[in-house]
């Protein structure tokens, strides 16, 4: 019997694409899109990904337990299935619409559903409830299909809830790290089948965060298991200096939880829970042009105007130490003033400011030191926009009053800090704070932040996330130092989940194994290339994208200054050309003018990128190139500035030093 909205599993295998030679009693329902297969199956709940027919997540049971019911013993009470199509237009993005065909399908069980999706760059599911539930625990594992996968990944503590700035590590999937003390998180990538999979996650809102833990070796293949904060039942606020032991009235750093409850989450209503997502790309390079996190995430409140929002650069005070003068004694109103005069000077659209220029961990008053309302008044007839960091624990609760206050200022918006976990109280103030700083119209930049899940698009005033081990590290680094590996990896794991503050710019280059910030590290730089830092800026996602480095250092290098501050921020296309997490990595983004980028990273083995430039279609370009020395392996801070002209289709080729790259820009002539 076929209920009514409902269709048989022989129309949706001709509809969705469902395998054969399944028993059709397990098999809930499968959807397909071009090759990309998700699967859902029942008695047990359970679900498996396949891309062209071969496994990319072998069957792997999942389940939800609300109100003290499990759900995965539950049976299909109908199921429906249908076709999106449409574009979105994405002003603030990698590229300037996002397609949003998919063939989606839903399978009711009564008091809750699951959703499945399939699209050209992946797929995913989600469990739907129909009424307010207490979410207990649920069970979301992955089971890689062969021991011999090549797993790309982020650890972090245990305990570490929501702080994602560790170094990416590689291992078979036999092979993986079984550590009690760590748990993985995402996007976790690896490689299957002759394809590459990366596992994300999309429209968390107010839940926790997906993480992995407890490695299990079984006959199918490696299963790990899902991982998630539980909700905060008592909370505190923490600061004085570095240390977490300071429990503070009010402002502070930190929110830290003192004690969880023995729920994820408590709903007011019917509820839609994150997509578990799986990006599908035939290699590594094509996860960069994957769009399934922002196209599965909420669209934009229905009414809501953000045409205000204005991407751009940012010239940064706090790692160059204020111009190298150090801190505090730089962080005064003179030096600001100077920040301000070499933006304004340049076309930087924003100079921030970090911790310093209130007191003490208190936003409600300013450093004795720091004139902030004269020098938002001195910025704004200049034309550049002040961004002021604030750790959460100074807005947590005061959203509103935040937001409306440094908004008559005239600041232009926020860099929130040290959020530093993975509840869903937490998941909720992101949405809490964007809300409120879209209502006055104010921009954000959630660095101390686990990896971005799609909320930007709901928020388009939300401009970039942390998540990422960046150039900051720098700051404190020792002289061996292999910053290149991280740099390479990040493109292929955490820039598949989005936009990225990375903090990228150095001019003060340094030799592999010889790296020093200078006394006090007042004069932190980056190993590599000077080609390396600059092809950043057109590799990384980053609409609000900092220039680290100070006015003295970029006075003295204005050739590379002038190029890296011009590099666009959002971006009509990506094309993910080469490369892979352990290798280097080679991206061609089309700027919103018709001119091209490609940007080429290097790790610490010299090697050669070759690639062919067919993404510019048809006719003959203007080339501008900066590329490494043949000596850049000691001579870092060298570089090779060019131009040439270059036909469509055709093959060029860069030698890449240690901790290398290359940057070019194509105008058609």
């Amino acid at each position: 019997m076929i209920r009514r909205g409902t269709v048989s599993l022989a129309a949706c295998a001709a509809v969705c694409g469902i395998a054969g030679g399944l028993n059709a009693d397990e098999l809930a329902l499968g959807v397909s899109y071009e090759g990309n297969e998700i699967r859902l199956y029942s008695s047990p709940l359970a679900y498996e990904v396949l891309k062209d027919g071969k496994p990319m997540v072998a069957k792997t049971a999942i389940g939800m337990n609300f109100d003290g019911v499990r759900c995965d013993g539950a049976k299909p009470v109908s199921k429906e299935t249908k076709s999106l199509s449409g574009k979105v237009a994405t002003p603030v993005y990698k590229k300037s619409s996002v397609d949003l065909s998919a063939n989606e399908g839903y399978v009711d069980f009564g008091d809750f559903g699951i959703r499945l999706v399939a699209r050209r760059d992946g797929v995913g599911y989600r469990f739907e409830t129909k009424k307010p539930v207490t979410v207990v625990s649920e069970s979301a594992s992955l089971t890689i299909p062969s021991k011999d996968a090549r797993c790309w990944f982020n650890r972090t503590s245990a305990t570490a809830w929501g702080c994602e700035e560790t170094v990416p590590e590689f291992a078979d999937a036999g092979k993986l790290p079984a550590d009690a003390g760590k748990m993985y998180y995402l996007p976790f990538v690896y490689s299957v089948n002759g394809r590459t999979v990366a596992v994300t996650e999309s429209d968390v809102n107010d839940y926790p965060v997906w993480n992995f833990k407890n490695i299990e070796q079984l006959a199918e293949g490696t299963r790990l298991d899902a991982e998630m904060e539980r909700y905060p039942k008592k909370s505190v606020r923490l600061g004085g200096g570095w240390g977490k032991d300071k429990e503070m009235e009010t402002g502070g750093r930190w929110i830290g939880i003192k004690e969880h409850d023995d729920f994820l989450v408590k709903t007011t209503g019917p509820k839609t829970f994150p997509w578990r997502t799986f990006i599908l790309a035939d290699k590594p390079a094509k996860l960069a042009e994957a769009d399934i996190v922002f196209a599965l995430a909420a669209p934009q409140d229905e009414g809501t105007d953000y045409s205000w929002v204005k991407p751009g650069k940012v010239a940064w005070d706090w790692w160059n130490c204020f111009d190298n003068i150090g801190d505090p004694e730089g962080c005064t109103t003179k030096t600001y003033e100077r920040f301000i005069d070499f933006a304004a000077k340049t076309g930087v659209e924003y100079v921030i400011f970090d911790e310093g220029w209130s007191a003490a961990l208190d936003i409600w008053k300013y450093s004795p030191v720091v004139d902030v309302p004269h020098l938002i008044k001195y910025a704004e007839k200049k034309g550049v926009g002040i961004i002021l960091w604030m750790a959460w624990a100074q807005i947590y609760g005061e959203e509103e009053r935040v937001a409306e206050h440094f908004a008559k200022l005239g600041a232009k918006g926020f860099k929130v800090d040290f959020m530093d976990r993975g509840d869903a109280r937490v998941g909720q103030f992101l949405v809490d704070f964007a809300k409120a700083c879209a209502k006055h119209k104010m921009l954000i930049d959630y660095h101390g932040v686990y990896r971005p899940n799609g909320l930007h698009r709901r928020f388009p005033n939300i401009l970039n996330y942390e998540g990422i081990h960046g150039l900051e590290q720098m700051k404190w680094a020792k002289p061996d130092k292999d910053m290149a590996h991280n740099d390479v990896a990040c493109c292929f794991l955490r820039m598949t989940a989005g936009p990225m503050d990375y903090t990228p710019g150095a001019m003060l280059n340094q030799p592999y194994g010889k790296y020093s910030a200078g006394e006090k590290a007042h004069f932190p730089g980056s190993v590599g290339t000077r080609c390396h830092q600059m092809a950043m800026m057109a590799a990384y996602e980053a609409p609000l994208q900092m220039l680290s480095d100070s006015p003295t250092n970029y006075e003295k290098n204005m050739e590379c200054f002038d190029f890296m501050s011009k590099v666009p921020v959002v971006w009509d296309d990506t094309v993910g050309i080469s490369g892979c997490p352990e290798s280097m990595a080679v991206l061609a983004r089309k700027a919103r003018d018709g001119s091209w980028y490609v940007a080429g990273l290097n790790n610490k083995t010299p090697k050669a990128a070759t690639f062919k430039t067919c993404f510019l279609k048809d006719g003959e370009w203007t080339a501008e190139i900066f590329r490494d020395t043949a000596d850049g392996d000691v001579s870092p801070q060298k570089y090779i500035h060019e131009t040439k002209t270059v036909k469509a289709c055709e093959e060029l080729s860069f030698d890449m030093s240690v901790g290398g790259g290359f940057v070019v820009k194509f105008v058609r002539k």
